[in-house]
């Protein structure tokens, strides 16, 4: 591929990626039900699969009611974007959404680029840009690429943050004192969505004497609708245990070209959820395709990856984590519990262990969205 390529081309490039992709990832095994032991664990078979491959496809989690409700409250958000960055206005000339919050909501790009990729942005992690096909528009408006908050932003993205079986697969991951990292919606429109480079995504322990494959962490993204192998997120398999990767140098050796020949694609369908090893080498292409990909992605790591760590990222370098902004910002999942307890009261509800006893105290209140929920993301604990 060509930086100046149509988008017509890219996609029909793609096409011919993604049918070599999809055969890789067939043969991964790790992909399947979330299935939890009678110790309320994720099954020794689902844990190999993940830990050898750095992530896992676990099928059907969100059943189609709760994704109703969780694409409703999307699509509300996205009719209220702002029409640019720093705008106050959407594209119907109303006050946009979000003007009350600390940190923005709202991230747009052009259609079709890489916004990251080359750049010092997030730590210099994404060091090699992405291919940007021609839109053929250059008047066209930008598009809604990244949201935050959705705990705040969305009743039912608080629901979802304290859903039991999620919150059991991070117990069973990063121990039962796992504390949580950060959130974001990933919005990739119809032959518009950009492209988000080839990166690993810590930056904090490469060099850390008690490295291991699991130190930075994973995310989860929850699928509201279907996604292809053109709009979904790309993995190399096996990455996470390579240790810090020279990302110039593996795209290099391919000849400069991006479609990496051992990448596999997440394909999948709505409700369905990913979860993905922060270490593994993963990325996105320009979204050339007719499919709208709409991931809601929250992530959590080991209590001891982040006790005595530095700010990175978004996060300021000066910050230090310690004892009281890891619960400032762990209470959010003990409010998350509570609210969808009392909106699901017969389903079961999880026990998060640190917060274990004070359940009268972090219930989903009036007082406790003021005091916990609102700008809860300025406590986001980024490595």
């Amino acid at each position: 591929m060509t930086q100046g390529m149509t988008a017509a081309a890219h996609a029909e490039a793609m096409a011919t990626y993604a049918q070599a992709g999809l055969k890789r990832a067939e043969a991964l095994g790790n992909r399947g039900p979330l299935r939890l032991g009678p110790d309320g664990r994720l099954v020794p078979e689902i844990l190999e699969a993940y830990e050898r491959t750095g992530f896992y496809v676990f099928e059907n989690v969100i059943d189609e009611a709760e994704l109703g409700v969780l694409r409703g409250e999307l699509d509300a958000l996205l009719e209220r974007a702002p029409v640019d960055n720093g705008a106050t206005v959407d594209r119907h000339g109303r006050p946009a959404y979000g003007q009350e919050f600390a940190r923005p909501v709202f991230s747009l790009i052009r259609p079709l680029v890489d916004p990251w990729g080359g750049t010092a942005a997030l730590g210099g992690r994404h060091p090699v840009k992405m291919r940007q096909p021609a839109f053929g528009d250059e008047a066209a408006p930008k598009v809604v690429f990244l949201m935050t908050g959705m705990c705040q932003t969305m009743a039912s993205g608080l629901r979802l943050y304290g859903h039991p079986q999620l919150l059991a697969v991070a117990a069973s991951i990063n121990g039962d004192d796992f504390v949580p990292y950060n959130d974001a919606i990933f919005i990739k429109q119809p032959g518009q969505g950009g492209a988000v480079s080839w990166h690993q995504d810590g930056v904090t322990h490469w060099d850390n004497p008690a490295w291991d494959p699991g130190i930075h962490g994973f995310n989860f993204q929850v699928q509201l609708y279907d996604t292809s192998a053109a709009s979904c997120l790309w993995v190399v398999p096996g990455s996470h245990r390579e240790g810090k990767i020279d990302i110039p140098a593996r795209l290099a050796a391919n000849g400069g070209e991006e479609q990496l020949p051992d990448a596999v694609p997440l394909a999948c369908r709505a409700g369905d959820v990913t979860i993905a090893n922060r270490q593994a080498l993963h990325g996105s292409f320009a979204n050339t395709s007719r499919d709208f990909r709409a991931s809601l992605t929250f992530g959590f790591h080991r209590r001891a990856s982040v006790l005595g760590a530095k700010g990175a990222l978004s996060e300021e370098g000066s910050v230090v984590y310690d004892e009281a902004r890891i619960e400032a910002r762990s209470k959010v999942i003990a409010v998350a519990i509570d609210a969808r307890a009392q909106h699901y009261p017969e389903a079961p509800r999880f026990s998060y262990a640190p917060l274990a006893g004070r359940e009268g105290e972090l219930a989903f209140t009036p007082e406790n969205w003021e005091r916990i929920i609102r700008d809860y993301n300025l406590n986001d604990l980024s490595i």
